[in-house]
């Protein structure tokens, strides 16, 4: 079976900027079923891009599942594993402080880092938070997969 990484480092010629948030890449790396593979299709031939903040939400996120028995030990270090090798480029908080700080009445922090990213770079926004997809006041374009 392929990992993560090797997923979605199949690309097109001419990649398209693709914004992934914390929610789409927890779901590359741990759902083996419909949803991981939906993702991982959604990537394969995207220029994958994140806030700097993104690696460690994930890394939050798979610390608390294995501390809950969600994922054993083993799973939990692969996971973060591939997320290591994942090619997303990440970019700094400065590139997107000030828009972030704007959406700041309709969204958290961290996920306001990802919607001014996507604005800044016309990149659509890849989720599976179902509430920021359905944020008001965001320009950037955002799939809930």
């Amino acid at each position: 079976m392929p990992t993560a990484a090797e997923h979605v480092r199949r690309r097109a010629d001419v990649p398209a900027p693709l914004v992934v948030d914390a929610s789409a890449i927890v779901t590359l790396l741990i759902d083996p079923g419909s949803a991981g593979d939906a993702v991982a299709a959604r990537m394969r031939h995207a220029t994958l891009l994140s806030p700097a903040l993104m690696p460690f939400e994930v890394a939050n996120v798979l610390r608390r599942r294995r501390n809950a028995g969600l994922l054993s030990a083993a799973e939990a270090d692969l996971a973060h594993a591939e997320l290591l090798e994942l090619p997303v480029e990440l970019w700094p908080w400065q590139a997107t402080a000030t828009r972030a700080w704007e959406l700041g009445a309709n969204l958290s922090s961290y996920d306001a880092a990802y919607v001014a990213l996507a604005e800044e770079t016309d990149a659509l926004l890849l989720t599976r938070d179902a509430r920021l997809a359905s944020t008001p006041g965001i320009r950037a374009r955002v799939e809930l997969v």
